[in-house]
Parts: structure tokens; sequence; C-alpha cells
């Protein structure tokens, strides 16, 4: 291939990275700033994002014993249903500056930034800086990634990690090099700590790629792999030997378990249940809903070829989806002329699109097809592999616009965007309407004139790029500006505006109601509801804060704005929006409280913290939302009964009695009913009630409760004082 004279252009790699324009490092610098400044701006409207890991991180900060563990309380009950490298970053954050939102929050951020980076540097080795900054735009405007980056869950880490996994491959193509291989693996053993299986998912194309085109023997290319196999497995197991090997009595039980296993959770509930549906103390998989066997749908949507693109969560990834797809066949047309990874420069761009492209492919498959829990936002995995997809093959295509397959390629892929773009759009009811229409107009103007404007000289072929360009990223920007401008908590967030049709969860919809038609409407107050908080609720009318009133659920159950009067909850120390305030009968929040916590009300955080020092945990809650909710307000620990949901059996009757006579528990915080709620992955898991996978402990322990300790009222939340029985 030649080198054309705009920027967007294939170079040799070893041209790639020493020779730069005047104009990169610029440009560079503004991509990545921009990038912050979307990822950072209002930030704190958040709040603590989803408290049941703000929770634990907020326990890390104080025992280093739970930051190793990763539990959910400085007690060391139980853990978060997850490994804890994603809550490491965090917990060292709020160690050094103290809790609050940004603290919490400012690490995922700057993970975003990162990811950036690696993916702008990555591109550049084999197609110049101009593809690299197309594909890094391409990344920080895709909607899941500004909704992620912004928020607490493992997924920004595993995000960034598998994106260093690709980059580091590509750079041990290039020379056969063992360390860039080793590298490789060692993140990805890092990935398995931050997302247990999921980190896995790409190591196949990723592995064939290797043994196949690396420019070495044979022999040396399966050792390299096997060494670089070591490497993950060392990197990725330590954690996991000294969890199992540690005597079980004296570490946290194992959140999201049912016989109190590491390995338990990773090859069932977290890992193979999550394809088969078939997940162990869940009720709500793919494959065991009604109509899940086969194909059909299920609790989490109808799998299929068409699921990423369906409603949604085609808004959260689906973009530029179908261009890439495209790309993807077309750079590997104009690369197959070489033998070898390394041989030419159309050796390495082959290889590049093999590894983004096949990361891709095997992704969107699993994504597709699992029967298991599958939420709008675990796309963000996708995001690095669609805008790496999206800057090569524009760069390959451009390069060989002087051919007419090319050009009517490249103009068939803008305009096949424009129209998707459209009918994205289309999705949330009156939505920035004029945008839709702009971006059709403007879309398909730029691809009718795209194989012509260079007749018309330089200027005119720019400016028709640009506006194609421009065409394709203003509906996802759109969508960044409405996801950065709103506030999001709770365990299952969206991004944008909400839309009819959603399959990812229970409902359909998981965004809330509403969506309106401006970037800082707030989607949980329907339309025209308040910022950040705020918003009317069916059945009960206004409530602070977006909450909704007793006894309501919000629709979408996933994103509640942060209680307070003014939509953030008051000023705790350290400059972190508390928002634990106001309550009603029971506090609880969205589901019973297990989905989106419980509000906490001034004379409930004064009875937790009375007195403190004395117990191992101020008090116990059934569901780690609503024993975050009390522990965050309070800053003292509250026992998770049951791990997330209430369904794991931890602890038993007998131990939590033994708890209760040594008098380590002060208070018990009542949830007004037996059953189990839903889950941090959105299903309802049983065991919270009788004959469940968890033997029904959660309810035992209440029942034992409400039958032998003084009941009584505290800021409209029902407590039992431990210390006094009723006889």
């Amino acid at each position: 291939m030649t080198t054309a004279a705009l920027p967007i252009s294939p170079v040799a790699v070893a041209g790639a990275h020493t020779a730069r324009p005047r104009w990169e490092r610029p440009a560079l610098a503004g991509l990545l700033i921009a990038t912050a400044a979307l990822l950072l701006w209002d930030l704190g409207a958040s709040g603590y994002a989803n408290s049941f890991y703000s929770a634990a991180v907020q326990a890390g900060s104080e025992s280093w014993k739970a930051f190793f563990f990763g539990s959910s309380d400085a007690g060391n009950s139980i853990t978060v249903d997850k490994p804890p490298a994603a809550l490491w970053p965090m917990m060292l954050s709020v160690r050094l500056f103290g809790l609050g939102s940004w603290q919490i929050l400012v690490p995922q951020a700057l993970m975003g930034v990162a990811t950036t980076g690696v993916l702008y540097a990555s591109v550049r080795r084999q197609f110049g800086p101009g593809a690299a900054l197309l594909s890094g735009a391409a990344f920080a405007l895709t909607p899941v990634a500004a909704l992620m980056f912004r928020f607490n869950n493992p997924d920004a880490l595993l995000t960034l990690l598998l994106t260093v996994t690709v980059y580091c491959l590509l750079r041990a193509l290039e020379g056969a090099h063992t360390r860039w291989l080793v590298r490789a693996g060692v993140v990805v053993g890092f990935a398995f700590l931050t997302k247990t299986l999921q980190a896995f998912v790409i190591l196949p194309p990723l592995a064939v790629l290797y043994a196949v085109c690396a420019p070495t023997g044979l022999r040396r290319r399966l050792g390299q792999l096997l060494l670089a196999g070591g490497a993950m497995v060392v990197a990725g197991g330590w954690w996991v030997a000294v969890v199992e090997l540690w005597p079980a009595s004296s570490r946290p039980y194992i959140g999201g378990s049912q016989n109190n296993s590491f390995l338990e959770l990773t090859l069932g509930y977290n890992g193979l249940g999550r394809i088969n549906g078939n997940e162990t103390g869940s009720v709500g998989g793919g494959g065991a809903g009604p109509g899940g066997a086969g194909g059909g749908g299920g609790r989490w949507g109808e799998s299929g070829i068409d699921r990423l693109f369906s409603g949604n969560i085609g808004g959260q990834i689906s973009w530029l989806l179908p261009a890439a797809l495209v790309l993807l066949v077309a750079g590997l047309v104009i690369t197959w002329r070489a033998r070898r990874a390394t041989d030419s420069v159309d050796g390495m761009a082959r290889a590049a699109f093999l590894a983004w492209g096949g990361s891709l492919l095997i992704t969107a498959v699993v994504f597709s097809y699992m029967q298991g829990i599958f939420h709008e936002y675990y796309t963000v995995a996708l995001a690095p592999f669609v805008a790496a997809l999206i800057g090569m093959g524009v760069a390959v295509l451009w390069e060989e616009r002087g051919s007419t397959v090319a050009a009517v390629t490249l103009s068939g892929t803008l305009a096949l965007t424009a129209i998707w773009s459209y009918a994205l759009l289309g999705r949330a009811t009156g939505y920035l309407p004029w945008l839709r229409w702009a971006v059709l107009v403007g879309g398909l103007l730029a691809a009718v004139a795209l194989p012509f404007a260079g007749r018309a000289g330089r200027r005119v072929l720019q400016a028709t790029a640009g506006l194609g360009v421009a065409a394709a990223l203003a509906g996802p920007f759109a969508y960044c500006m409405t996801t950065v401008s709103t506030g999001h908590t709770g365990s299952i967030v969206t991004a944008g505006p909400a839309v009819a049709g959603g399959r990812g969860g229970p409902g359909g919809m998981m965004g809330g109601p509403g969506g309106g038609g401006g970037f800082g409407e707030m989607r949980q107050g329907g339309p025209g509801g308040g910022r950040a908080g705020g918003g009317t609720w069916p059945g009960g009318g206004q409530q602070p804060g977006g909450m909704p009133p007793q006894g309501a659920v919000p629709p979408g159950q996933g994103q509640g704005g942060m209680p307070g009067a003014d939509g953030r909850g008051a000023e705790r120390p350290g400059g972190f929006p508390g928002g634990m305030t106001g309550g009603g009968p029971g506090g609880a929040g969205g589901a019973g409280g297990l989905l989106n916590g419980a509000r906490v009300s001034a004379e409930a955080k004064a009875a937790l913290t009375a007195d403190s020092d004395a117990y191992t945990w101020a008090a116990a809650a059934i569901g780690a939302q609503n024993a975050a909710s009390y522990q965050l307000a309070s800053g003292v620990p509250v026992m998770p009964i049951g791990g997330f949901n209430g369904s794991d059996p931890s602890p038993t009757l007998e131990q939590f009695k033994e708890y209760v006579r040594d008098g380590k528990i002060h208070w018990f915080i009542g949830q007004g009913g037996t059953t189990a709620g839903t889950g941090e992955d959105g299903g309802r898991r049983g065991g919270g009630g009788p004959g469940g996978p968890g033997g029904g402990t959660s309810t035992e322990i209440e029942n034992w409760v409400r039958a032998t300790f003084k009941e009584s009222t505290v800021g409209g939340a029902t407590f039992y004082d431990l210390t006094s029985p009723t006889s």
C-alpha cells in the first residue's frame, strides 16, 4: 500500500512510532483532555453510584483484610460476588483522599482516559495518527463507555485490560517478542481477578493468531504461548489460591456462592451459568425463564444474532457496529496479500484486523447467545474493538479510494451508519427529532459526494470527509451528553435516554422512564423531571432525590437518583453527597431495597453510630444494597445477611445467634418481607425465602429476630435491638 496525502493512512511499522507530524501531539493531547472532560464532568452527581461496590470500597479503606478479600463490610462477614481487583484502585483512592463520590469514581474515569490512550497507541503503530485519532474519538463517544467509566462497576477496569491485552499481543507479533506475549498473559490474569471468566473470552482468536502468524518457528511459538499461559495462571491464580487455602473460619464468606467457594462462584454463577442460564442461586437466567429454552426470550431478553442491535441495547453500543463489521471484511480483503504477519506493512495491518476483529466477533457472539444474566452495560467490553476497526478500516479504504470498489465501500459504510443512527435516534420518543434528520441528510450527502469530491480539490474532499465523520458521530455524541448530564445510581444503569422495547433485564426497560428531549433531562424523573434527582413516580407524586414513594418500585428498577432535597443529598465530610436521608416506613429503595438500597434517616444514622465501637457490626440487614445504604450513611460496618440479595447462606441461623450472644451486632434492620429480592444482576435469586438454594437462611434469621427481640421504628425504618430480647 502507498501512503496517502491525508493523515489517515497506514504507515510502516518502523515509522509509525518515530515520524510524528507537528499536529499529532496537540491532537493527541486534545483527544485525551476531551475524553477526561467528558468522563469527569459533574462526576459527583452519581453519588455512591452502585452502593454495593461503594460499601466494599469503604470497607477496604478501613480494613486491609477487607481490602484483600473485597469484603462488603469492615467486619469481613462476606465478600462481593466478584474478585476484588476492580475495587483496589478505588480503595486506595479513598484511603488517600477520604470517602467521597469523586474519590470513588475518579479512578474509573482515569481508566477511560487510559483506554483511549492505549487504543490510540495500538492503532497508530500500523495505521498512523489520523486513524488512531478517529479510533480514540469513536471509543470516547461510545455511550456505554461514557456511562461505565463514570460508574464503579468492574467493567471499566476489565475494558481497559482487554484493550491492553490486544495491544501487547500485537507488539509481540511484530517480532515474536516473548516479553510482550508474557505481558499479555499477565494482563489477562489480572483481568480474571476483575471479572473472572469474561477475561478469557478473547483468548481463542488471539492465541490462534499468534500460533499461526508470529514470525518464528512453530516450536518457539508454542513455547511462547505456554509461557504466556503460565504467566496468566500465576497473575490470576495467586489470589484464588490464597482464598481457597485460607481457613474458611477466619475469612469472609465468598459472596454469590452457595458453598463458600470462589471456584464454585467462578465456574457456576459467574461462569458457565452465564452461558447456559443454569446459574446456581438464580431463577432468572435466559435459559431458565419462560421461553428461554433454545434461542427464545427469557428474563434477560431474547438471545440471537440481533440482540446487540435491539431495544435499548442498540443505543449503548451499536451506532458504529455495522460499520465496524463491514470495515473488518474490507480491511482483511485489502491486507490479505501478505503471507506472514510481519513480512510487510500489509502483514501487520492484517494481524491488527484479525486481533481486533476476532475479539469483537467472539465477544459479540457470546453476548448475543448467552442464556444467563445479561445487561446492556456489559457491552462496554465491545467498545474498544469497534472503535479500533473504525479507525483502521477507514484508513485502508481511504488509502485505496482510487479504486471504485474501495470508494463505493467507504461511501456505502457511511450511508449505512447514517441510516442506522437515524433508526436508533428514533427509538427514544421525542428525543432531539431534528438531530436524526440532520444525521440522515448529512450522512447521505457525504456518502454520495465522497467518490467524486476528490476531483473538486483537496479542500472539498476534506470537507466532505469531515461532514461524514460528524454525521457518523453525532448520534453517539448526543447520547453521551445525555449520559454525563444525568446522575446514575443503583445496580442496573443504561446510557442515553430511555427507549421503548429494551430487552436487557426484567420488564424490558432498565433505564427508567422518560428520556426527554434535551441533554440535561433526567430519565429517573420522567419527561421534564428534575436533574440528578426529583421526579414523579407512578402512584406517589414527587419524591426527594428521585426516590419512589413507599411501596412503589421505580420503572426501570435501576437508576433512582440520590436522595436529598436537592437531588444530591446532604454534604458529608470529604465532599461526598451522602444522600442517605428521607426514609419512610421500611426505608426501602427500589425492588424492596435489594436493588437500589434504602433511604436512611438522620435518626437511623444516630442509632447506628451510638456506641458502634462496642460492636463488630453496628447492624445487620438482609441484602447488600440495604446494608450498604446504612453503612455508607453512618460510616460503621453493617452486615449484609445473605450477600447481595439475601440468597447466600451466610451467616447461618446458628452463626447469627452466636454473633448475637457474643454481643457483636447491635441492631437488625427489618425489610418488611420474607421473600428474596432482586440481585446485583437484576435477577431474583431464590434463597432468601423458604426452599431456595441458600436454604432460606435470611428468612430464618429475620423470623427468629422478630420473635425474639423488641421492635421499634427509627426514622421510618423497623429496627430490632439485638441487646434487648422480648423476654
